[in-house]
C-alpha cells in the first residue's frame, strides 16, 4: 500500500526518472502531481508491474493528476554532464512543465539538486512507498520506453524493441558485432558479453 503523500500541508509532486544504466538513448523524468483522494489499487514501482499495466495506468494517472510532465536529457549531453546531474536535469525540465507549481517535491533516489527554492525530501525506492513517485516511475518509463521502439526502426540491429537500450546480453553482443551507433552514450563501459 502507497502513502498518499509524504507531508500533506503543501502542493506536492513526485518525481522519478528512467533509463539511467542504459547504454543508449536520452534519460526520461517526469513529475507528477496526484489529487488529495487518488488512489488506485495496481499503482507501484514501474518496475514492478508489466508493460501493459504500466501503459494502462499512464493512461489513468494522466487523466486524473493535477498535473504532471515529462523531461528527457539526450545521449550526448549525459556524455558531457555524467548521469547522474543528466537525470537531475531531466527531473527539474519536468517540473518546469507542470501546469501546476509544486511547493515541496519528493524524489526517488538519495540525490538531487535543489529545484529553485522549492523545498524537497529524497527517498530511496520511494517508487515503491509513495503514490506521486510511483506515478512518475511509470510514466518517465513509458515514454522512454516509446522513444526506444521509434529508434528500433533505425537501428534495428541493436534489439531495442525488447531490451529499450539496458545493457542486455543480446544488446552488448550486438555492440561487440556492429559498433556503436549515434544514440550510444560514448561515456558508458559496456562489460564483455
Amino acid at each position: 500500500m502507497l502513502e498518499p503523500f509524504y507531508q500533506d500541508k503543501l502542493i506536492e509532486a513526485g518525481c522519478d526518472e528512467a533509463g539511467r544504466g542504459c547504454l543508449a538513448g536520452p534519460v526520461y523524468a517526469a513529475a507528477v502531481i496526484l489529487p488529495l483522494n487518488f488512489y488506485n489499487p495496481l499503482l507501484n514501482d514501474s518496475k514492478k508491474l508489466n508493460e501493459k499495466q504500466r501503459y494502462a495506468l499512464r493512461e489513468i494517472i494522466q487523466k486524473e493528476a493535477i498535473a504532471w510532465a515529462v523531461g528527457s536529457v539526450d545521449q550526448l549531453e549525459i556524455d558531457e554532464i555524467n548521469i547522474l546531474n543528466a537525470s537531475i536535469k531531466a527531473m527539474h525540465l519536468s517540473i518546469d512543465q507542470l501546469k501546476k507549481k509544486p511547493k515541496f517535491i519528493i524524489i526517488d533516489g538519495n540525490r538531487f539538486k535543489p529545484y529553485k527554492k522549492t523545498p524537497h525530501q529524497t527517498i530511496i525506492k520511494g517508487d515503491g512507498k509513495y503514490a506521486s513517485i510511483a506515478a512518475a516511475s511509470i510514466l518517465a518509463k513509458t515514454y522512454r520506453d516509446d522513444y526506444m521502439l521509434e529508434q528500433d526502426k533505425l537501428f534495428p540491429q541493436y534489439n531495442w524493441i525488447k531490451n529499450k537500450g539496458y545493457p542486455t546480453k543480446d544488446h552488448r553482443r550486438a555492440i561487440e558485432y556492429f559498433g556503436r551507433c549515434p544514440l550510444h552514450r560514448m561515456t558508458f563501459k559496456i562489460k564483455p558479453v
